[in-house]
C-alpha cells in the first residue's frame, strides 16, 4: 500500500518519526534537528526496515529550502545586503578559496586526482544557509548586525556556487571527467552568459518586482480573504523560484530569496512572514530528514579517520579562516566568532555539487559519502558550536589581553576624532542605532539644532555620517567603552533606537553609573519587556504598538472635536 502512495508515506513517516526523535533529542538537551537527521537515517535506504522515497523526499526538501530562503528575503532587504558588502563579499570569496585549498589538499593527500580534489574542496567550502537561518532564529540574532553579516556572507557563497555549478560541466573534459552538454571549449561564453542571466534576473526583481509585488499583495489583501493572501504569498515564493531556475539558471533558493526581498517592500511583509511560517517550519523538518536519508552510517565504520578529517576542515579549518578574515577587516571578536560558528557546517549546495561531481566522473563515490558524513555531523553539532561561542568569548577575554584587544580593535571609527566640536561633547544626545527609527530621530534633532552623537555597529554607516560632518562612533553600545567614546558622562540624554532589547539593560547601567542624572529613552517591540522596563524605572519606554494606537487615537478624537487623554490610550 505504501508503494502506491509514496508521497503520503514519505511525508507521514518523515514528519512522524521526526516528531518522536526531535522530542527525545530536546529532552536529552540536544538540538531538535539532531532528532530530525536521525529520523532520516532510519527511513533511508542504508538502514533496515521501511525505506521512504528518496526522490520525493529530495523534492520536498527543495521546497523547504525555497520557503526558508523566501523567509530570509522577507527579513533581509537589499539595503541590509549592501551595508555588509565590504565584509561579506571579500570575506566570502577569500574564505571559499582558502577552504577549497584545505579540502583539496586533504583529498590530494589521500591520492585523489586534481579534479576530484578541487570538487571535494569546493563542497566543503560552502555552508548551508538553511541551517544558519534555523540557528540564528533560535538564538534570536537573525536581525542583529552579526546575523546580517553571516547571512550576507552565505548569500555571496551561494552566488559563487551558482557559477561553479554552471561552469563545472563545461570544464569537466578539461579536468579529466566526462564532458558536459556545453563542451570544454565553451567555458568563457558559458560564464559570460551565466553572468548576463543572473544579472538580468536580479535587475528584473529589483526594478520590476519591487513595484509589482507590493501592488499584487495589496490587491489580494483588499479581498479580505485570508486564504487568498496565504496562497498569494506561497505562490509568489515558489513560482518566482521556479521561474528563476527555468528562465535564468538561478538556483531555487536564490530565486526564492529575491522573491522575499521584493515582497519586503510591501506594507504586508510582516503578515506574509507570519502566514508562511508554518509551511517553512514543516518543510524545514523535511529538509533535515532528507539529509539523513542520504547518509550511509557504514562510512563511520569503514573510514573513521577520513570522516574525522573532513569534520575538522568544516568545523575548525574554514571557521578559523573566516574568523581571521573578519578580524583582518577590523571587525570585533564577537563578530568573528559569530561568522566562524555560522560557517562550521555544510549543506544543500555541497550535496548538489557532490552529486554533479560524481555524475561527471570528477569526484569518486567515496567523496560523496564523506561529504554527506561531514554534513550530517557538522549540522548536528552546529547549534552546540553556536551555544559555545559566547562562553568561549567571555572565558578568553577574561584571561587574554590579546582577546580584549581583538574585542575592541584599534579602529579610528571607534572613537570621536580629536577635533570634534565641543557641542558634541557636553549636553548632547547619545543616539544608539541609526536604522529607520534612528534616522527619523536624527532628522528631528538636526532640524531643531540639538547636538547628538550616533553610536552604530555598521562601520559603513559611521563612515558616511562622518563624511557628512556628523559625530558618530562605531561599536556595540552594550560595551561601556563605546558609550564612553560617545561622552555619555557629559550627555543630557541616551536614546536607544534599536529594536534589540537584549543588551539595553547593560547600556542603561553604564549610562547611570557614569551619569546618574541622565535621561534615558528606550524603544521596544515587546509588550512584556516594555512593562518590565517600566516597572524597573529604567526611563521613558516607547512600545511600538502603544505609540501607534496613541497616535491613531489622537487623530480620531481630533476629528470628533474631543481632547485626547494619553492615560486613557496608554
Amino acid at each position: 500500500m505504501t508503494q502506491s502512495v509514496p508521497l503520503i508515506s514519505t511525508i507521514a513517516s518523515g514528519l512522524g518519526l521526526a516528531l518522536v526523535l526531535g522530542y527525545v533529542a530536546t529532552r536529552a538537551k540536544l538540538p531538535s534537528l539532531v532528532g530530525y537527521l536521525v529520523a532520516g537515517v532510519l527511513i533511508g535506504p542504508f538502514t533496515p526496515g521501511f525505506v521512504a522515497d528518496t526522490a520525493i523526499a529530495g523534492e520536498l526538501a527543495e521546497i523547504g529550502v525555497m520557503l526558508l530562503m523566501f523567509g530570509v528575503g522577507l527579513h533581509f532587504s537589499l539595503d541590509d545586503l549592501l551595508q555588509v558588502r565590504k565584509i561579506a563579499v571579500p570575506g566570502a570569496i577569500l574564505q571559499i578559496v582558502v577552504a577549497t585549498a584545505m579540502g583539496a589538499g586533504l583529498a590530494w593527500w589521500w591520492g585523489w586526482g586534481l579534479a576530484g580534489s578541487v570538487v571535494f574542496g569546493l563542497a566543503l567550502s560552502v555552508a548551508s544557509t538553511v541551517v544558519l537561518l534555523r540557528t540564528l532564529e533560535t538564538h534570536g540574532t537573525l536581525d542583529s548586525l552579526n546575523g546580517r553579516i553571516a547571512v550576507g556572507w552565505l548569500i555571496v557563497e551561494d552566488l559563487a556556487m551558482v557559477l561553479v555549478l554552471v561552469l563545472l560541466p563545461a570544464l569537466a573534459a578539461v579536468l579529466g571527467g566526462e564532458a558536459g552538454p556545453a563542451g570544454p571549449t565553451s567555458m568563457w561564453p558559458t560564464l559570460g552568459w551565466t553572468l548576463v542571466k543572473v544579472s538580468a534576473f536580479i535587475a528584473l526583481m529589483m526594478v520590476v518586482g519591487r513595484r509589482v509585488m507590493p501592488k499584487l499583495l495589496w490587491l489580494v489583501a483588499r479581498t479580505g480573504s485570508r486564504e487568498l493572501f496565504t496562497l498569494s504569498v506561497v505562490a509568489a515564493a515558489l513560482s518566482i523560484a521556479y521561474a528563476a531556475t527555468t528562465l535564468f539558471g538561478v538556483s531555487f533558493a536564490l530565486g526564492a530569496f529575491f522573491a522575499g526581498m521584493v515582497m519586503r517592500e510591501s506594507e504586508f511583509s510582516h503578515r506574509a512572514a507570519e502566514e508562511s511560517l508554518p509551511l517553512r517550519e514543516a518543510f524545514a523538518v523535511l529538509f533535515f530528514v532528507s539529509v539523513g536519508m542520504l547518509f550511509d552510517p557504514m562510512v563511520l565504520v569503514q573510514q573513521p579517520l577520513q570522516v574525522l578529517a573532513v569534520v575538522g576542515v568544516i568545523v575548525l579549518g574554514k571557521s578559523w579562516v573566516a574568523a581571521m578574515l573578519v578580524l583582518a577587516l577590523r571587525y570585533p571578536l564577537n563578530t568573528a566568532l559569530t561568522v566562524a560558528a555560522s560557517l562550521a557546517q555544510i549543506g544543500e549546495f555541497s550535496f548538489i555539487l557532490a552529486g554533479l561531481g560524481v555524475s561527471l566522473k570528477l569526484l569518486p563515490a567515496e567523496g560523496q559519502s564523506l561529504i554527506l558524513a561531514g554534513a550530517l555531523i557538522s549540522i548536528a553539532i552546529n547549534p552546540l558550536v553556536f551555544a559555545a561561542m559566547k562562553p568561549l568569548q567571555s572565558w578568553w577575554t577574561a584571561r587574554s589581553p590579546l582577546a580584549r584587544h581583538l574585542e575592541r580593535p584599534a579602529d579610528p571609527l571607534a572613537e570621536l576624532p580629536p577635533a570634534t566640536p565641543g557641542k558634541y561633547l557636553s549636553g548632547q544626545v547619545v543616539l544608539v542605532g541609526y536604522g529607520r527609527v534612528g534616522r527619523r530621530i536624527a532628522a528631528e534633532l538636526t532640524s531643531h539644532d540639538i547636538p547628538f552623537v550616533v553610536v552604530e555597529q555598521h562601520r559603513d554607516t559611521v563612515e558616511g555620517l562622518r563624511v557628512a560632518g556628523q559625530a558618530a562612533v562605531s561599536g556595540d553600545a552594550a560595551d561601556p567603552a563605546v558609550l564612553i567614546q560617545g561622552h555619555i558622562a557629559q550627555a543630557a540624554m541616551l536614546v536607544v533606537a534599536t529594536p534589540d532589547t537584549l543588551d539595553v539593560r547593560q547600556m542603561m547601567a553604564t549610562a547611570r553609573a557614569l551619569n546618574p542624572g541622565i535621561q534615558i529613552v528606550v524603544r521596544t517591540h515587546n509588550e512584556e519587556e516594555a512593562a518590565l522596563l517600566a516597572e524597573e524605572g529604567s526611563g521613558t519606554i516607547f512600545f511600538g504598538e502603544a505609540e501607534l494606537a496613541r497616535g491613531m487615537g489622537r487623530h480620531v478624537l481630533t476629528q470628533f472635536g474631543k481632547a485626547s487623554s494619553d492615560a486613557t490610550m496608554a
